[in-house]
């Protein structure tokens, strides 16, 4: 998915919506636990009922690692699943990966090559050159971690050298490494008002804001701080929609815990005239 059909489907679905599938066996329903794979089946089960409100989904390689072979096989399932029935739907694989070349070569084939990923998470602590063998698929994005949200963000990210946050020289380097259509940024939102700083240095580039909903991140705060005039934001949710029932009906819950942070991004896309 190029920049240009990332910004139609936002237009089209009038949401920049990114729903996180961070799937948790212990969290599933417990009908679901007689299925052969229950992790696909309850993703399954909320693609189906979110699909219509969301950009993109997002799962995180880790609560699938943790289940062994079988796991891989769960997240091979869901990918395929939304390829055969949502095609358009762009699918990051939140794995954070990052090591020096030739080990990043093999990572990137891992989720480029073999799985077919819209775009990876990536840890640019290496440096470039951990960094470039994703860019070489040139129809990907790399999302870069800038500025996290969590509790130890402040141990390195904050850190300052000559006047420059160490956040903020991970930006300006890295963004000469590829362009706004191949670079995005991950920027927590329990940080929102950075996002003006992050905005200075990468006023063009895609962010990928996690935190909104569990983490107490507010959806208005981080479009006002970050949203650029084409949107320039996904929005990433994950407990709060995918876990916010555990009975049978889950799944239409999820529908609409969905549904209303798609028309609350509605409004916010109005205001800033890209509707």
């Amino acid at each position: 998915m190029d920049q240009l059909q990332l910004l139609e489907k936002i237009r089209e679905k009038k949401s920049f919506l990114c729903i996180g599938l961070d799937t948790e066996p212990e969290k599933i329903p417990a009908f679901l636990l007689k299925e052969k794979d229950p992790v696909f089946e309850f993703n399954r089960r909320i693609i189906d009922a979110t699909h219509s409100y969301c950009i993109a989904y997002k799962p995180n390689v880790a609560f699938y690692e943790c289940n062994g072979p079988e796991g891989w096989k769960s997240l091979k399932a869901t990918l395929d699943y939304i390829r055969g029935n949502y095609p358009g739907m762009m699918v990051i694989a939140d794995a954070k990966r990052g090591d020096i070349g030739n080990t990043s070569k093999m990572y990137a084939r891992t989720f480029f090559g073999h799985m077919d990923f819209d775009a990876v998470t990536v840890a640019p602590y290496m440096g470039e050159d951990s960094v470039k063998p994703f860019l070489e698929y040139g129809d990907k994005w790399v999302i870069i971690l800038a500025l996290t949200s969590n509790r130890g963000a402040d141990d390195f990210q904050y850190h300052t050298d000559g006047g420059v946050r160490l956040f903020e020289r991970v930006l300006k380097v890295s963004s000469s490494w590829g362009s706004t259509g191949n670079i995005m940024y991950v920027v927590g939102a329990t940080r929102a008002a950075m996002l003006e700083d992050v905005r200075k240095i990468v006023p063009g580039h895609f962010l990928l804001i996690p935190g909104v909903g569990a983490q107490g991140g507010s959806l208005k705060e981080v479009a006002s701080f970050g949203m650029n005039d084409s949107c320039g934001l996904l929005v990433n949710s994950s407990r709060a929609i995918i876990f916010a029932d555990n009975t049978e009906k889950f799944a239409a819950t999820a529908g609409e815990k969905a549904q209303e942070m798609q028309a609350e991004m509605a409004v916010l896309l109005k205001e800033k005239a890209i509707l």
